[in-house]
């Protein structure tokens, strides 16, 4: 058989090398995979580590001086798995992308190989680990990192953190291969899944402690009990990076892929309590397209660079527009009006122009000052009861709202509040933006002559937020409304 007998060749000439010159299609489906750019100093393990994810991986073949390596999985499935996996998120190790396809070799033979010895230990070692058994180090101690999983709680959260947040920082570390979110005593928490079991004990070592956002959004990292997640739906709550099939489930809406690469991942952001609005600049990334810095210290380093004119240039990217218009659909158009939506949208930032379609009135536009506050907006929002109705709040492909032209029909459904004087966020530094928290039935007091109050129910507390905010109490007084994270 020419496949099995093929390997001294191969390692002769770097035999399947030829397919990358362009002369040839690439080769079809095979439990055997070509790894290329390989780091000279790569360890056995690192490149196994690639494949556990997907299965057990049943042999190995570094080319060391050719750059590029063999990795044969137990099955035709799995290595589709990971060739799917690996096209729309490029792995790196040690720093350095790889580049993984299918080999036109079907088994690997290499047992009369020198260093197989070595191969097979490390083998055994990492599919132990990754498929759930035990790996024990010379003395019968379990090695360090043994879980994949990490379980992650953000403290001090005093701005959102999202799913595609923890994926940014997290991939500095390694391959992230699903994520779960949840709140659970009252803090938001996730369970995170890494491709191999020492880029959880990395990431765990250097974030551990660490704030997200300067002052706050701080990380508390352990390892989780589990070695395996399951997801079942890729929506805002949970992810599975290798299973871009799988449905967003009920009451989730369907993640828009366009939106997700553009605007998916909010970015690092160096201060949400800094820059001339009070927020820093929000910069939308494709996932695979983050390149951090080495993080030392706090998480200061991982800040992205300031946007020029809303807009960022990746390495070899086109730059990508992040807009602070959102697009709010499934309103109730009997009781809504631009002035309600500006008062609630106005709890996450300063609300320029609002737009209540013309020919379609559960549709709105509303601009915010910035790409942030949009942000911000939308992931508090999004999802709400509103006069009844669960609305959907997502980002808008436009990016300003026009303000109909003089003597055309507008029916008073687009105002302009650039210049109210109720915007909670003009003034950097304000003590407004400690106050900003999810809808919830109740309203904490202001600095003086203050109440909380609690509501039947956080669509009424939206309700009455809209309503009651600014009411003049006479003699120059005005309630000022927000909500509260306490409970009473």
């Amino acid at each position: 058989n020419n496949d099995k007998a093929s390997i001294g060749a191969l390692l002769a000439n770097g035999n399947d090398s030829r397919q990358f010159k362009g002369d040839r299609s690439p080769c079809g489906p095979s439990r055997v995979l070509h790894v290329r750019k390989v780091p000279i100093e790569v360890s056995e393990a690192e490149l196994i580590s690639l494949g556990v994810p997907f299965g057990r991986v049943t042999n190995l073949l570094m080319l060391k001086g050719k750059n590029q390596a063999f990795i044969e999985m137990a099955s035709e499935e799995a290595a589709i798995t990971m060739v799917n996996y690996y096209t729309t998120a490029t792995p790196h190790v040690r720093n350095q992308p790889v580049y993984i396809q299918y080999s036109n070799h079907r088994e690997l033979k290499t047992d009369n190989l020198p260093n197989q010895g070595r191969v097979q230990a490390a083998l055994q070692a990492v599919n132990a680990v990754a498929l759930g058994g035990s790996a024990s180090g010379g003395d019968g101690t379990l090695m360090p990192g043994q879980s994949p999983v990490l379980r992650i709680i953000v403290e001090n959260l005093f701005y959102p953190v999202s799913l595609e947040v923890l994926h940014q920082i997290f991939s500095k570390f390694g391959t992230v291969l699903k994520i779960i979110t949840f709140t659970k005593n009252n803090q938001f928490q996730a369970l995170l899944q890494y491709a191999d079991p020492m880029n959880a004990h990395h990431a765990k070592v250097t974030l551990d402690g660490q704030n997200i956002y300067n002052a706050c959004c701080t990380l508390r990292v352990e390892f989780s009990k589990l070695t395996s997640l399951n997801v079942k739906y890729n929506n805002d709550k949970s992810r599975d990076f290798t299973r871009l099939d799988l449905p967003s489930g009920d009451g989730q809406p369907t993640m828009d892929p366009a939106l997700t690469a553009a605007f998916g991942a909010p970015g690092i952001i160096s201060s949400p309590y800094a820059g001339a609005a009070g927020f820093g600049p929000a910069i939308g990334f494709p996932q695979a397209g983050l390149s951090m810095h080495t993080m030392t210290g706090a998480l200061g380093p991982l800040a992205m660079p300031g946007s020029v004119s809303g807009r960022m240039t990746l390495h070899g990217m086109a730059p990508i527009a992040v807009h602070a218009v959102l697009l709010v659909s499934n309103l109730n158009p009997d009781s809504i009006s631009p002035h309600g939506l500006f008062i609630l949208f106005g709890v996450y930032g300063d609300v320029h122009r609002v737009k209540i379609l013309f020919n379609k009135k559960e549709n709105a536009l509303i601009q915010m000052a910035d790409a942030t506050q949009a942000q911000l907006a939308m992931s508090h929002l999004n999802g709400q009861r509103l006069h009844g109705k669960v609305i959907r709040v997502t980002i808008s492909k436009h990016q300003t709202v026009q303000l109909p032209r003089e003597g055309q029909e507008d029916q008073g459904l687009t105002k302009d509040f650039s210049g109210s004087p109720l915007h909670r966020f003009k003034k950097p530094g304000s003590k407004n933006f400690q106050n900003i928290f999810p809808p919830s039935n109740i309203f904490p007091p202001s600095d003086r002559k203050m109440a909380l109050i609690q509501l039947g129910s956080v669509e009424e507390a939206i309700q009455a937020l809209i309503d009651l905010h600014n009411h003049d109490l006479g003699e120059n007084h005005h309630l000022r409304v927000s909500f509260s994270k306490s409970t009473i």
